[in-house]
């Protein structure tokens, strides 16, 4: 008795024999198919590396992060973490804190030195480095600096997700290109029977078989995409919470070390306590000029 042992689909030529008896609408389809491949496969390849870069740059920068205490810290070492889409969010964000520092400064010193020596604002700058910092911005600064952050992180997600409609495209699209295909071939085997009036099992098969090869074409273009599409897309929404987390901290750290947190009836009263310094001077300024010019009338 014969036995029968399967070759390889490859081996077998089968793909080939099928290839050869597909009709010109599905020698089409297979191109079109074969280029949506070599596009998602860039894709794939591409987007592997940019992630698997992202998430180990990000890992070491925020390693660094949470060692310092100075938001500015890392931007003054001027150490780059290309690659690492934190530290792209931590390097606008420190440039426009910077830029509010340099152009709508909020100078405290004075009322740091006022107050150091005062038992009861002894608790007001507890931590070291808010307390060292003396010049720092105000409360509408810091909403521009929140809204460069906000616009970063928004940016850096738009840039991890660059290239997935590729991917999505070639699962959902593949089958059905290849299901075309197939369809439009085995319509126009059907065809070729019924003018030839000859239903023969010899006469179908080549027309069944070219027909059919570009849903399995279309089938290997949608599988490994959609594996690939699956796993991007849960790594790149794990970097996004990442990011966001991560930018909510900066924006504290900032918070705390460089914004002038004064409350408005403070405010008040120091400037009222500066006006009324400013009025005593004058006005012993000009007691005191009064005395000298009375002195000197009663000299001359």
């Amino acid at each position: 008795m014969e036995t029968f042992l399967p070759s390889p689909l490859l081996a077998s030529g089968a793909l080939q024999f099928a290839f050869e008896k597909a009709t010109l609408e599905g020698k089409i389809t297979i191109g079109s198919l074969l280029i949506l491949s070599l596009f998602s496969w860039t894709i794939m390849l591409t987007k592997s590396y940019q992630l698997y870069r992202a998430r180990k740059m990000t890992r070491k920068f925020l390693a660094v992060s949470a060692e310092t205490r100075d938001p500015l810290e890392i931007q003054r070492s001027g150490v780059d973490y290309d690659g690492s889409p934190a530290y792209h969010l931590y390097a606008s964000g420190a440039e426009e804190l910077l830029y509010q520092l340099k152009n709508n400064p909020v100078d405290v010193s004075r009322r740091l030195r006022k107050t150091a020596g005062n038992e009861e604002f002894s608790d007001v700058h507890t931590d070291v480095l808010a307390k060292s910092s003396l010049t720092k911005i105000s409360s509408q600064s810091m909403e521009s600096v929140k809204v460069v952050l906000e616009q970063a992180a928004g940016a850096e997600a738009m840039s991890l997700e660059k290239g997935m409609i590729v991917l999505s495209t070639a699962v959902a699209g593949g089958p059905f290109i290849g299901l075309l295909g197939t369809v439009w071939g085995v319509m126009e085997t059907f065809a070729g029977v019924a003018k030839a009036n000859s239903a023969s099992l010899t006469a179908m098969a080549p027309g069944v078989a070219g027909a059919l090869i570009a849903t399995v074409i279309g089938l290997l273009v949608a599988i490994p995409a959609m594996f690939a599409y699956n796993f991007m897309v849960t790594m790149i929404r794990g970097i996004t919470q990442e990011l966001d987390g991560y930018a909510s901290r900066l924006a504290t750290d900032i918070g705390h070390a460089y914004v002038d947190n004064r409350a408005l009836v403070d405010e008040i009263k120091e400037a009222n306590s500066e006006l009324v310094t400013q009025l005593v001077n004058a006005r012993g300024s000009e007691i005191r000029s009064d005395r000298e010019s009375r002195i000197l009338a009663k000299g001359n």
